[in-house]
């Protein structure tokens, strides 16, 4: 499929209830099956019209059908309409509104089922616990249902499709962090969905957890209203299905995340298959979509190994430079002299204890550590050093944001925004990367050739609004560092860093923002 047949198979559901003055909900869908016009989105909404409260167990159920909701609920269905998709193609500017060639198509739809995939709610419970106060909405509606538990239903739709042809999907098993891909949903449902309908954003794939990697998180940056929406992978200049998307946005303890988080199409389709086996609701609709098995391999570059480092009340990320050394921030250390260890590396876990070497001074403008595990890391290929640091240039943080301890790191892309120079030498640079509490001290990377460029040291949180924006944050550059670590090599002297405490002024000035930087 190219982007503009993406756009295509988004639609805008509509949920409405007759004789209530109840405003409507809407949201996004994705199509199947255009022949039969099945359709699958989110299903957290429709319990706003369960008709029998016990049936929100959701904990118990494996699947819904119409009768558990209202008779006076009314689906409603909207496709872009071809010349809106063409329009969007062609890149045309103005659309006007008399024009019927632009007017979404509205359809009334049948509610075939309400499934609640398994695996993602198994893994959702095991990443996301209730300690770290996750929220997956930003809506302050007392009425909208919070409930976790309800993340993991889908609603299985039949519509009349305008536009038949087969969508091809993929399993995530195949999946890989770093992947490039296109979400593509209706940012604000049903509001001026002529606009909106259809909107497609690019990211990676950020990580991937659970059976056959039940949830996939994005770094593609979506907005309230594509929740339902779909995610495409892209293989070969075409994209393909893999995924619904749950919540375009997320919080964790008050912070944004700036992940996108998704369920696997292919576990959606397989609990549906097997509750369809109980009632066979989708009897006459169901055809098998083309899926597509190739496994290939990221185009991402190799990237150097990220360990998760642990102080005790503190954590974060930090960076294998050689097999005995990690770069990691100072205030992830929190002033210990050890520090706890771990590794994913070549499908293998391995946790080590490390000794603190150095950590700079609270006074020091960089916020940079250096730690010794107390065991080699084997079949470590040391990070090539970056030396050119372009402004607008494609890159990578890798780190342990996001989901923290209980995966392996985290993937996100964006530019370098910024790079300040003294000297005739980097001493800070800025990236539109999404990162998160436990991204401090991972690796900022070129993305075309895998290069190292710095550590994250910190996002921006404005104070007086309590707001973390996770899309500008500062990096340490690798500029700075390897003068240091070539002569601590050279001399195995630990006082090679004691020029990272020594910094001019003008340094002080550029990273004057500090305190008032959240520290990661």
């Amino acid at each position: 499929m190219e982007v503009n047949d993406v756009a295509r198979c988004c639609c805008v559901v509509t949920l409405t209830e007759a004789f209530s003055a109840r405003a409507p909900l809407s949201f996004s869908g994705v199509v199947i099956y255009p022949s039969t016009g099945v359709v699958i989105s989110t299903g957290l909404p429709f319990f706003r019209f369960i008709t029998d409260e016990k049936s929100t167990d959701a904990s118990e159920r494996r699947f819904l059908l119409r009768h558990n909701f209202r008779d006076n609920l009314k689906i409603g269905v909207s496709f872009p309409s071809r010349g809106h998709v063409e329009a969007n193609a062609c890149g045309v500017g103005e659309i006007r509104s008399p024009s019927r060639s632009y007017r979404a198509q509205e359809h009334e739809a049948e509610l075939l089922m309400l499934v609640n995939c398994v695996e993602f709610k198994q893994t959702f419970q095991a990443l996301f616990h209730q300690a770290d106060q996750w929220r997956f909405h930003g809506d302050e509606d007392d009425d909208l249902i919070r409930d976790a538990d309800y993340l993991s239903w889908f609603a299985v739709l039949k519509a009349r499709a305008p536009h038949p042809g087969a969508v091809s999907w993929r399993r995530s098993s195949s999946l890989q962090k770093g992947s490039p891909v296109v979400a593509c949903g209706s940012p604000f449902g049903s509001l001026c969905s002529d606009l909106f309908n259809g909107t497609v954003s690019r990211g990676v794939i950020s990580n991937l957890a659970g059976e056959h990697n039940a949830i996939i998180l994005t770094d593609a940056r979506c907005l309230p209203g594509t929740e339902g929406g779909g995610l495409f992978v892209m293989e070969d200049d075409r994209l393909h299905l893999v995924g619904v998307i749950v919540s375009p946005f997320g919080w964790k303890a008050n912070e944004w995340i700036g992940l996108t988080l998704v369920c696997s199409v292919h576990s959606i389709l397989r609990n549906v298959v097997q509750c369809a086996d109980i009632g066979d609701p989708l009897r006459d609709v169901w055809l098998h979509p083309t899926e597509v098995f190739t496994t290939r391999k990221s185009n991402v570059g190799e990237y150097p190994i990220v360990c998760l480092v642990d102080s005790g009340h503190q954590w974060g990320s930090g960076v294998l430079v050689t097999s005995e050394l990690v770069l990691t921030c100072r205030h992830v250390v929190n002033g210990k002299s050890t520090v706890a260890l771990k590794f994913y590396h070549k499908d293998r876990v391995l946790d080590s204890v490390g000794n603190v070497l150095f950590s700079t001074k609270a006074s020091s403008p960089y916020d940079v550590a250096v730690v010794r595990p107390r065991e080699s890391i084997l079949d470590v290929v040391v990070p090539r050093m970056a030396h050119e640091f372009n402004t607008g240039e494609c890159v990578l943080v890798v780190g342990y944001g996001g989901l923290g301890r209980r995966c392996g790191p985290s993937l996100t892309c964006g530019v370098l925004s910024k790079a300040i120079s003294l000297h005739r030498q980097t001493i800070m640079f800025q990236t539109t990367c999404a990162v998160q509490a436990g991204a401090s001290g991972g690796a900022v990377v070129r993305a075309s050739t895998g290069e190292l460029l710095g550590i994250v040291s910190s996002n921006t949180r404005d104070l007086s609004a309590k707001v973390t924006y996770p899309h500008l944050n500062f990096c340490v550059p690798v500029s700075v560092l390897q003068g240091p670590l070539h002569r601590f090599s050279r001399l195995g002297d630990v006082t090679a860093f004691d020029a990272l405490d020594a910094s001019e002024e003008q340094v002080k000035r550029v990273w004057r923002l500090q305190d008032t930087q959240s520290k990661l």
